[in-house]
């Protein structure tokens, strides 16, 4: 019998099967909601009457709904495999969504976006979660590559959203994209793969992988951590991005978008590159260069002298921190002896945790030291992840 050597590809098919497909489409459907949230803020602002600080306590109830929900739906995927969780969240958020147009007070309104945000976090648990039992099936990794497929969605939402508001109204938006969202869980559903009664290995040797085949990991802990310190930066850039270059360097309003958009684009583009860059230098590797571009690229924001040179560091930045958030989560559902979604929604609850205090505190700091030393304190918080790479390898394939 003759055996193919080790250098030989598997066939392109058999990269992209039918259950990576579903996965790929829940993350699409995900980030287009959350994208199409963008342009819906000021109409929900103006319809309730809020004032900038009551909008912000309401988008904060989006925030605590979501990691409120997380650990919850992770112990529900190490029940009932992941499958059936990605449907109820994406289920969840289509009717969330609308829900949104018609709270009528400003309770209501903080209960349907607390509501809002638990679908979405869940479903953020039960998706990644489900693209780390596909991964183990593929030859190839493919995390990061499910979290480009988010931003294509986020970036599509907000596109095709503001001029559906202008034609169909606020809440005739929110409806159509609530079916459009509902209607997309049918292909996802058949599709996705049912890892319910999959085995999930004990660990060899759990002092070396951290994990102890419990609710808590502090393997998983650890991950997570690392998770918050490269998503600080990212909440930095998307919260704060446009009032540094307003503020501290003059942009005009219709420029002062363009360091989001530099960081996006680059983002977006790397998740899509990160899983053949992981494969070929494993996910140590990888890690510990993504925090070097990113420190490269903090440290172009807080001192670079002119707006091209800014907008340069803003992308490299968005290089770098491109890989980091998938390959841990990759790490953290493959913990030998914790399910995939518990290690996960451990993970992801500190991790996004660092977006809610993040823009506060950001703000406070940058109010009384300025944005330059913001930055280079992130660079500093970012530099933390580098020793702490070694946690990643679990992302490797054996």
């Amino acid at each position: 019998m003759t055996t193919l050597a080790p250098s030989v590809r598997p066939p392109r098919a058999s990269l992209w099967p039918r259950e990576r497909l579903a996965v790929s489409g829940a993350f699409l459907a995900n980030g287009f909601v959350l994208g199409n949230w963008a342009p819906q803020v000021p109409i929900f602002a103006e319809r309730l009457g809020l004032s900038e600080s009551r909008l912000g306590l309401l988008i904060l109830a989006f925030g605590v709904g979501a990691v409120l929900a997380m650990p919850l739906v992770g112990a529900a995927t190490a029940r009932f495999g992941t499958r059936r969780p990605v449907l109820v969240g994406q289920v969840l958020l289509a009717i969330a969504f609308p829900l949104l147009a018609l709270a009528p007070t400003p309770v209501l309104a903080a209960l349907a976006i607390l509501f809002f945000g638990m679908s979405m976090g869940g479903m953020d648990v039960a998706m990644n979660a489900n693209a780390v039992a596909v991964e183990r099936r593929l030859p190839r990794a493919m995390m990061s590559s499910c979290h480009g497929f988010w931003s294509i969605g986020g970036f599509t939402g907000a596109a095709v959203g503001g001029p559906l508001i202008a034609a169909l109204g606020g809440t005739g938006h929110m409806m159509l994209i609530g079916l459009v969202t509902l209607l997309a869980a049918l292909p996802v559903g058949r599709a996705m793969l049912e890892d319910r009664d999959a085995p999930h290995e004990a660990a060899p040797d759990a002092a070396t992988s951290g994990g102890r085949g419990g609710i808590l990991s502090w393997g998983a802990v650890a991950i997570g951590v690392c998770a918050l310190f490269a998503m600080v930066p990212e909440g930095a850039a998307i919260d704060w991005s446009a009032i540094y270059l307003r503020q501290d360097h003059g942009t005009e309003v219709a420029l002062s978008g363009l360091a989001f958009a530099a960081l996006s684009g680059s983002m977006a583009l790397f998740r899509f590159l990160g899983d053949p860059i992981r494969d070929r230098l494993g996910a140590v590797r990888t890690v510990r260069l993504s925090v070097g571009l990113g420190i490269v690229g903090l440290l172009l924001v807080a001192l670079g002298p002119v707006l091209p040179v800014i907008l340069v560091g803003f992308a490299v930045l968005g290089v770098g921190l491109s890989n980091i958030v998938p390959v841990a989560f990759s790490a953290a559902g493959n913990i030998p002896g914790l399910k995939p979604g518990v290690g996960i929604s451990i993970a992801t609850t500190i991790g996004y945790s660092g977006i809610l205090i993040a823009p506060s505190a950001i703000g406070w700091f940058a109010e009384h030291f300025g944005f330059p030393p913001v930055f280079l304190a992130l660079a500093v918080l970012l530099a933390l992840v580098f020793p702490l790479a070694g946690l990643m390898r679990g992302a490797d394939r054996a």
